[in-house]
């Protein structure tokens, strides 16, 4: 590979002997910016011309930003090329957008992460080809897309700007590249993906993953988001975990107003280091680290605030030490609470690792680790192999699945630790 490659595709590129064509920026240069309705109308004229499945992407400021909205939308399809699209500037103005995406197929990398914004801004594909799936159920341990566009399409895309705060305006130039280069090659490489999925007899098993990232609903909101703040095991006394949570509420709302990552208002290590120290004057918070920042300073009195509300609170208002959960025990616990329990698990578990092994997946795409949790945990009355199946579609799994898991999972429920 190497300059008789680069020529033939237009790209700009480095190369190196022997190594992957290293990509600069797109074939067509770098694509101006839409952010007017005249520019997003012809753009959208010229994408409706295009043929075949329509490459997507977006770039949100995850960090930066609290809510995950899309400050950029990449598209790019045969015959039409790249374009860039800033949502925020068009965001009265999407109608001829929907009209050309919405009835397309769409080639999406980890499509679960876009999906949720672009819904937002009502563009939802008719159909969905995702290439990161693709490549874990082709048996690709590494599925990147810059990995995946190295070993199968032999170039290699310029790292650097994923975790940028894309909020940012106007775009320099080289991230504008970079977002571009992101829809670049994925309708070549979802041609080879597929080719592969369909000479490994996969290609059905695909087409019902996509299916359910495609309708997937947006995911319930956590019952109690505070107790994920980091750090907070170290946190043993209800007392405590009531101040953990007035300080994640405090910090929640404040980061909402402003559109701010919450960590960007106040760390999860200072609320930690809060309620660890407990100081009862705005002195002694400010003499905590983080606390005594210029910024800081100026929230300090609101801080210690809602300290003060958590050690106000009545005993029946204190969180409990665990969150409640529908779900099983941990599995360590599982031998002491129930040990036909732990051998049904570990039967399945063995099953499922060698059916997986043998069909190159990974076992969490071979049947989801929590599904075969409850599974083992409770299982249902009915063992026969319509009952487990039942259990397994009430669970979620897709026929495929089903397919290749009854007869392992139905004969590791009969198991008992005797």
């Amino acid at each position: 590979m190497g300059n008789e490659q680069a020529d033939r595709t237009g790209l700009d590129v480095t190369t190196e002997p022997d190594g992957p064509v290293l990509l600069r920026e797109p074939a067509e240069g770098t694509p101006p910016v839409i952010a007017d309705a005249t520019a997003l109308a012809e753009a959208c004229a010229r994408l409706a011309e295009g043929t075949g499945a329509i490459a997507v992407d977006t770039e949100r400021a995850s960090g930066y930003r609290y809510w995950p909205k899309a400050y950029l939308v990449q598209i790019r399809r045969e015959g039409a090329g790249s374009m860039l699209v800033d949502p925020i500037a068009v965001a009265g103005e999407l109608a001829p957008l929907r009209a050309v995406l919405n009835d397309a197929e769409w080639v999406l990398h980890a499509a679960s992460q876009d999906l949720p914004c672009l819904a937002e801004l009502d563009l939802r594909p008719a159909a969905l080809f995702d290439t990161e799936l693709a490549g874990r159920l082709a048996g690709y341990e590494r599925v990147a897309l810059g990995t995946l566009v190295e070993l199968l399409l032999g170039y290699q895309l310029e790292k650097g700007h994923s975790a940028a705060d894309w909020s940012k305006r106007p775009l320099p130039v080289d991230w504008l590249n970079y977002a571009a280069l992101d829809v670049e090659l994925l309708i070549p490489l979802r041609e080879k993906l597929e080719a592969e999925l369909d000479a490994q007899g996969k290609l059905e098993w695909a087409r019902q993953e996509f299916e359910t990232v495609r309708l997937a609903p947006p995911p319930a909101p956590r019952a109690e988001p505070w107790r994920r703040t980091s750090g907070v095991h170290k946190i043993r006394s209800p007392r405590g975990l009531a101040a953990v949570r007035e300080l994640w509420q405090a910090r929640d709302e404040l980061a909402r107003k402003r559109d701010r990552a919450p960590s960007r208002i106040l760390p999860d290590s200072a609320i930690i280091n809060a309620v660890t120290a407990d100081p009862k004057t705005v002195e002694e918070l400010q003499a905590l680290p983080v606390f005594g920042g210029r910024v800081q300073r100026r929230y300090s009195a609101n801080w210690l605030r809602h300290l003060q509300a958590a050690r106000a609170l009545p005993t029946s208002s204190l969180p409990t030490p665990a969150q409640p959960t529908d779900g099983p025990p941990p599995v360590n616990r599982w031998a002491d609470k129930d040990p036909d329990a732990a051998a049904r698990l570990a039967a399945a578990r063995a099953s499922l690792a060698s059916i997986a092994e043998h069909h190159r997946l990974p076992v969490e795409n071979l049947l989801l680790p929590d599904l075969v949790r409850r599974t083992c945990w409770r299982p249902p009355a009915d063992l026969s192999d319509e009952g487990v199946a039942a259990t397994l579609v009430a669970g979620g799994a897709r026929p495929w699945q089903i397919e290749l898991t009854l007869a392992a999972l139905g004969k590791a429920l009969h198991t008992t630790a005797s």
